[in-house]
């Protein structure tokens, strides 16, 4: 699968020079829409986003059901995919984000049954091998060095363990492509802007999408980094891409 065509590094937010920068930009951009996160995630995605996190859920079944198995949901935003993964079976669930608001938002939602807790996805205050399972939904792409949060995420994972990534893809040319990317750059930043008063964080959605891997190349990194059985699946006419992969 080694294919890794485009010399991406990591996100690069307007007006970001260091990597430092790209990740308090976006740390700031995702504080400021903390409180409409989810429901311009419902409207904006037309409700798919429930049915891509159920799915990831019952494809990682097998280790959740395990009630030995340990969890970390890594980017969790407001706990959507965490509070999934923890319905799907008796594993014990984390969830971790560096955006304070967003981690208020899902402990509301969660009521104590999930532990969340502020890190840094590129400095995690864990001991290496400690998760069975290691999740981040779309939120891999807005990491400030792709390669540096691959190899942290494998640091945590236990021997064996699985990562899961669930991401936005660009799908691929054509009629349905080019109506996505309509609605995605034109369309998509005007509702998001309306809805959450931050038009900035909805146009850097559909760049961030553009310069990201496609699910080839994602795959070829995340082999380069030392993973071993990695695939992929697109779904949703080839606009979001569920990576997985096992530390050796």
């Amino acid at each position: 699968m080694s294919e890794i065509a485009v010399p991406v590094k990591g996100t690069q937010p307007e007006g970001a020079r260091t990597e430092a920068e790209a990740s308090q930009k976006v740390r700031e951009m995702f504080t400021q829409i903390a409180p409409s996160y989810d429901l311009l995630n419902h409207v904006l995605s037309m409700q798919l986003d429930r049915l891509w996190r159920a799915r990831v859920a019952r494809i990682l079944s097998p280790i959740l059901k395990r009630g030995d198995a340990v969890v970390l949901d890594l980017c969790c935003g407001t706990g959507d995919l965490a509070l999934a993964l923890a319905r799907a079976g008796s594993a014990r669930v984390i969830g971790a984000d560096f955006a304070h608001p967003m981690l208020v938002q899902a402990n509301g939602k969660g009521r104590g049954k999930i532990k969340f807790l502020e890190a840094d996805a590129l400095k995690l205050p864990f001991a290496d091998g400690s998760f069975d399972l290691l999740t981040a939904a779309f939120g891999f792409r807005n990491l400030a060095n792709y390669e540096d949060g691959l190899r942290e995420m494998m640091r945590v994972l236990k021997p064996g363990g699985t990562l899961g990534i669930l991401e936005f893809t660009e799908p691929p040319d054509g009629v349905i492509g080019d109506l996505y990317r309509w609605y995605f750059r034109r369309v998509l930043p005007r509702i998001g802007g309306m809805l959450s008063g931050d038009r900035l964080a909805y146009t850097y959605l559909p760049k961030s999408v553009a310069r990201f891997y496609r699910p080839r190349e994602l795959g070829g990194l995340m082999e380069v980094v030392g993973f071993t059985h990695v695939s992929f699946r697109v779904w949703t006419m080839g606009t979001v891409a569920f990576h997985s992969g096992t530390r050796g």
